[in-house]
């Protein structure tokens, strides 16, 4: 396998760091062929592009991934299932033009702050779009009006949560996470084992909320290490 590394920039998650990727440069073929495995030791897809952080003097981007089928979800993650039990859910394999404008409402909304801001057609169709894999999209609708996508990528060991967009103004019903537990469950129920959520970053209040889905299993020291909720 051929892998490049890049230059340095600014981190997109801690802001007193500098973050560098070890990104495969395989062609295509070899790309789709080698998603899966990658994905087993901390990749991630973005695009076209498969990388991992590679950064000189942090280690704190770590992979993780949920153990779908022994996930029980938490007295809290139960109350946002309930809050949302009048959601109905779909799936398709096509990237509709209706997506791009929830997803600019959303990032100028809620995360006008972010790296993402202003969102665009390019940068949107630029991450999800990918020659070589064809990414699912799970639809939320509430009275038949679309409020909600997952863009998830199947694996030979389950799937990979790409990004998750939704109608700001419907914030307070956690939408993020039901997509998370939504993914979960549609995991178990074709009988794999991972759902695995990018990357989680501790010292990063945004993405603290992927640890609260156990049993999980962080990658670092190149390999990866389960961790269970305390009784």
């Amino acid at each position: 396998m051929k892998f490049g590394i890049t230059q340095q920039f600014d981190c997109n998650y801690l802001d007193d760091r500098q973050e560098q990727l070890l990104v495969c440069v395989e062609p295509a073929i070899v790309l789709k062929s080698t998603f899966s495995d990658l994905t087993e030791h901390g990749f991630r897809r973005s695009g076209e592009q498969i990388y991992r952080p590679q950064c000189v003097s942090c280690n704190e981007c770590q992979s993780i991934r949920v153990l779908a089928r022994a996930h029980k979800p938490s007295k809290s993650q139960k109350r946002v299932l309930s809050k949302n039990s009048d959601i109905e859910l779909k799936i398709s394999d096509e990237n509709k033009p209706e997506y791009y404008l929830l997803y600019e409402k959303y990032v100028n909304e809620i995360h006008s702050d972010g790296s993402m801001f202003p969102a665009s057609p390019e940068q949107y169709y630029g991450f999800v779009d990918c020659e070589w894999q064809r990414p699912l999209f799970l639809e939320a609708y509430l009275d038949d009006e679309l409020i909600g996508v997952a863009v998830t990528d199947k694996l030979n060991q389950g799937y990979s949560a790409l990004y998750t967009f939704f109608e700001p103004s419907l914030s307070k019903r956690s939408l993020g996470i039901f997509f998370i537990l939504k993914q979960i469950q549609l995991t178990a129920d074709e009988n794999l084992p991972y759902l695995y959520l990018g990357y989680q970053v501790d010292a990063c209040k945004k993405m603290n909320y992927k640890q609260n889905f156990y049993p999980h299993e962080r990658f670092f020291d190149n390999k990866w290490h389960l961790s269970v909720k305390k009784a």
